[in-house]
């Protein structure tokens, strides 16, 4: 799918939006080739280029590591076999969908823990509170007469099951 097009660094980066440095990154770690220079000296890329920052683009906008997108890059250009490639998106998939698992808990957290604060210019705040038990279990907390401490409330399930993951 080569063409004749040849295109300065600047005008690779505004065609494949992808800023100048980062094709310089994508070419010092290998995931884009180092194109040929034309006879002013200057680097000429071609069309192969842009599709390849395209694809690469868009792998990272799906979150795709470096390394899984230079395994997808490598079946791109050879055999392109789907089973490969699917074990990699899905493995992929995997840990994307662990990490939204773990971001839903501390939205839980976070959300537990602004509706516990008044908000007001009272010295005690449940916030800091369940901050410093997530990070010092031996911390001791007062509680407010008649409300289960700080402590107590970390020590539950929602707020005691990750806490160093979900503070």
């Amino acid at each position: 799918m080569s063409d004749d097009r040849q295109f300065t660094i600047g005008k690779l980066s505004r065609l494949a939006g992808v800023g100048i440095e980062t094709i310089r990154y994508y070419e010092r770690i290998r995931l884009l080739p180092r194109p040929p220079r034309s006879r002013n000296g200057r680097r000429s890329f071609g069309s192969d280029s842009l599709n390849t920052l395209a694809f690469i683009r868009r792998c990272r906008e799906l979150g795709f590591s470096l390394n899984d997108i230079r395994a997808l890059l490598a079946l791109r250009a050879s055999q392109r076999r789907c089973a490969d490639v699917k074990t990699i998106a899905a493995r992929h998939l995997d840990a994307m969908r662990t990490k939204l698992q773990t971001l839903r808990e501390m939205e839980l957290s976070l959300t537990e823990l602004v509706a516990i604060c008044p908000g007001d210019a009272s010295p005690e705040c449940p916030v800091l509170e369940a901050l410093d038990i997530a990070c010092c279990e031996a911390a001791p907390v007062t509680a407010r007469a008649g409300e289960p401490s700080a402590r107590s409330r970390a020590s539950s399930t929602r707020y005691g099951e990750r806490p160093a993951r979900a503070l």
